[in-house]
């Protein structure tokens, strides 16, 4: 029977359920529940049977919505592929037998629960716990990622190896052939260094990358990764950079060419946000800038000879599981204090140690 991994939160969560999703396809067919960024950055992935799409806020949101879902859902587990239409709601022997709730809320166990998956297994803190068969224990001291890979294991299975936990992207020949054209049409050579400058979060946003790019553009090139939000941003980036020597991508591409970018890039240097997580799976290593939040939040990056950087003797950080809209004391010293020379040296120091591993 075929499980389904359940995963419509931050995009920086999907590419962390990817070792989860892969440990399951080792044991048979696995779909996954996910947003519409999700499906995207999830194209291509072997382990993937079937990406259904759930736009909780968009299309999908309400009950109307909650129900449509749960009627894709059902198909997809009766006949092994999405419905053109809508579909036969019987539910033969290969009906899901599993889902693993790695999206915790309250709406999305509702929706196992009306698919009809008799096993729904999630965490024993999340706010769906009580409609779950079995409860795993949440562990705080571990990545996100080996968190979620422990939801299909039992508490008697050995620790896992950094390889099982490290996420994995799929850029295709397109995603190549699209990052090809931009490097070649703007004239940026290997290697290079990507800067992810935004986040969700506003107390997230590191302020000073422009003051970095100009310090970085003296060693190599340097390349602005972002979504159409971070456009202006990227924009301002690089206009400190002489001619030649930058790039803003931010906007110009999907999600799986910027992963693409970002795998072929010297290092990436970005926010506690999800161009960190796209390098920890393409094996870049990563410079991650933490204000209100910290890496012991099970965040961090994971890709080989990566480095966080952080006020470490603050004492009101972390103020913030995610990072607030605003600073609660007034000041932004954990970012307005970490100054572009700290992060180059962190920089230069982490090229250094993948130059020699």
């Amino acid at each position: 029977m075929a499980s389904l991994v359940v995963q419509t939160s931050f995009l920086g969560d999907v590419v962390l359920t990817t070792p989860l999703i892969a440990e399951l396809a080792k044991r048979g067919d696995v779909d996954v529940l996910t947003t519409q960024p999700g499906a995207q950055i999830l194209a291509n992935n072997p382990a993937i049977r079937n990406t259904l799409v759930y736009e909780k806020r968009d299309r999908d949101r309400g009950l109307s919505g909650l129900m449509r879902t749960v009627r894709r859902v059902r198909h997809t587990g009766l006949y092994g592929s999405p419905p053109p239409s809508t579909g036969d709601t019987r539910r033969p022997e290969n009906y899901y037998e599993t889902a693993y709730m790695a999206q915790g809320s309250l709406r999305s166990a509702l929706l196992a629960l009306a698919v009809g998956v008799p096993h729904r297994i999630g965490f024993d803190t999340s706010s769906g716990r009580a409609f779950y068969t079995e409860r795993v224990a949440y562990k705080p001291d571990r990545h996100h990622a080996e968190r979620l890979w422990w939801l299909s294991m039992s508490d008697c299975a050995d620790p896992p190896l950094p390889e099982q936990i490290r996420p994995r992207l799929y850029p295709g020949e397109e995603e190549r052939r699209v990052v090809d054209r931009l490097l070649e049409d703007a004239g940026i050579p290997r290697p290079y260094i990507v800067i992810g400058p935004g986040s969700a979060w506003g107390t997230k946003r590191w302020p000073f990358y422009p003051e970095l790019a100009k310090l970085v553009a003296d060693h190599f090139p340097v390349v602005v990764v972002g979504g159409n939000g971070d456009v202006m941003l990227g924009d301002t980036v690089i206009a400190q950079l002489p001619s030649g020597r930058g790039l803003n991508a931010a906007g110009r591409l999907s999600l799986l060419a910027s992963a693409e970018l970002i795998g072929r890039a010297a290092a990436l240097v970005g926010n506690d946000s999800a161009p960190q997580h796209l390098a920890s799976a393409m094996g870049t290593p990563t410079v991650t800038v933490y204000g209100p939040t910290t890496p012991e939040f099970g965040f961090g990056p994971l890709a080989p000879q990566s480095a966080t950087i952080g006020l470490a003797n603050l004492a009101c950080r972390p103020c913030h599981k995610h990072g607030p809209a605003r600073c609660p004391l007034g000041h932004w010293r954990c970012m307005r204090e970490l100054s572009s020379r700290q992060v180059f040296e962190t920089l230069m120091r982490t090229l250094s140690t993948a130059e020699t591993a």
